[in-house]
């Protein structure tokens, strides 16, 4: 192999692994954002900006494998309801991991303040440019 086509093959790979590192980073760069829309919504109590990050059939799950609903029209229920009854909510994000299409959370989560807080960890799944999957352990 003469030195030409070495050349050609070092830059095609090196072109490749740069395109690779770059999706990655976009991808991962989405899941964050996604994440972090979800909880701003979320500690804001507003419903609409909450559930805008999620897909239309989202499924939620207790760790690992548990359903506990799927689709937005049950977590809008669910959400209202505890937005409206739990004045004093709210999560405090202590640590995130992204890696690919996939957040890991570590949250301390206040429900009412004369309560213990909670400490979990969500586990979140973007699909298509929304949240397809939220996993939760506490």
């Amino acid at each position: 192999m003469n030195m030409k086509n070495l050349l050609l093959i070092t830059l095609v790979l090196f072109n490749f692994t740069i395109g690779f590192a770059q999706d990655k980073l976009a991808i991962e760069k989405e899941a964050a954002a996604l994440a972090q829309e979800q909880l701003d919504g979320y500690n804001k109590r507003d419903i609409e900006a909450f559930l805008k990050p999620y897909s239309e059939n989202v499924k939620v799950y207790t760790f690992p494998d548990q359903l506990l609903y799927e689709g937005k029209a049950k977590m809008r229920e669910e959400y209202t309801s505890m937005f409206s009854q739990l004045p004093d909510l709210h999560c405090k994000l202590l640590n995130r991991i992204v890696l690919n299409n996939k957040v890991i959370d570590h949250e301390e989560v206040v429900v009412m303040k004369s309560q213990p807080k909670i400490y979990a960890i969500a586990v979140y799944t973007i699909t298509d440019g929304k949240i397809s999957e939220v996993r939760f352990m506490q």
